[in-house]
């Protein structure tokens, strides 16, 4: 590598620019008549720093578009404008959802044309107005894995992101076989992309303040591990493996494969030891099951006990 001999002038940081802090969100939520319910999972970032941190996490292109979901009053959406070059935002709160627009307008002007805002619950989304390459989102804690894994199997523009959520389902999206909290989101998670966890935030950045810190996940997509599998029933298998998680893979999967005795062959077949549990085993060997469970005659209508 060859040394410059002058360092090149350090462009401007877009994190720079002003955020919401706590007396806007407040002031935004009043003004809109809005308390934070639990049962939309809702808790607002109030903490700039705290934006700054997950826009840099996130490791944003300048052409990315970015799939925000439940982006609240604005907070991550103002500092993912400045990073991306295109804001999808998905609000099922129709007073969020209405707002949104008007925020952006008024602290990002020259902006307010990037960010486009769907009024829609993020599990019932299948069509999006472009397609994304990262997600990044404070995800509603009541729902974020059923969203996480929604979003990864509906839109495969996908290829990166990072997202907030409760430290315990930061620990299980990212855990590796073996671990105490290795198990279904873990594995479903890991059958699209590589999960990692990128850090821990305080409970004292959001409001209402909730009662457990958040992690963020990082991933990065991934090819399907086995090409020619299908993916549902791999998910039914890894489901029957863990509803009976103390159990050998032989009796887990004996709802699955139709009897103990065929699940044994399915296993033999896939080279996995029947008296295994489900905890120690990674995606690509419930693939490798599935595999055997299809070449049986299994289909993924079949679902575990």
């Amino acid at each position: 590598m060859t040394e410059s001999t002058a360092p090149e002038p350090a462009a401007p940081e877009p994190a720079a620019r002003p955020l919401l802090g706590p007396a806007e969100i407040r002031a935004l939520a009043e003004q809109l008549g809005i308390r934070p319910t639990k049962t939309l999972g809702q808790n607002f970032v109030i903490d700039p720093n705290t934006i700054r941190r997950i826009i840099a996490a996130a490791r944003l292109g300048e052409h990315e578009t970015v799939l925000e979901v439940g982006p609240g009053l604005g907070s991550l959406t103002l500092g993912l404008l400045d990073a991306a070059e295109q804001v999808v935002a998905v609000e099922i709160d129709p007073p969020l959802a209405a707002q949104l627009p008007h925020t952006v307008e008024r602290l990002r002007p020259e902006l307010a044309g990037r960010l486009t805002v769907l009024e829609q619950d993020a599990m019932r989304v299948e069509e999006l107005p472009a397609a994304p390459t990262a997600l990044v989102a404070n995800l509603p804690y009541n729902v974020a894995v059923p969203v996480l894994l929604h979003l990864l199997a509906r839109f495969p523009s996908i290829r990166r992101g990072l997202v907030m959520v409760q430290e315990e389902v930061a620990d299980r999206l990212a855990a590796a076989p073996g671990s105490k909290v290795y198990g279904v989101p873990s594995v479903k998670a890991s059958w699209y992309a590589e999960v990692t966890k990128a850090g821990t935030i305080g409970k004292n950045v959001f409001w209402p303040a909730p009662k457990i810190a958040s992690g963020l996940v990082r991933f990065v997509r991934r090819e399907q591990p086995v090409a020619d599998v299908d993916r549902e029933l791999v998910f039914a298998a890894v489901d029957a493996a863990f509803a009976q998680r103390r159990k050998t893979l032989r009796a887990a999967l004996a709802g699955w494969a139709g009897s103990a005795a065929a699940a044994g062959e399915i296993l033999e077949a896939a080279g996995i030891d029947p008296g295994e549990r489900g905890e120690k085993l990674d995606v690509h060997e419930f693939a490798r099951i599935a595999q055997a469970g299809a070449a049986a005659g299994l289909t993924a209508g079949v679902r575990g006990a």
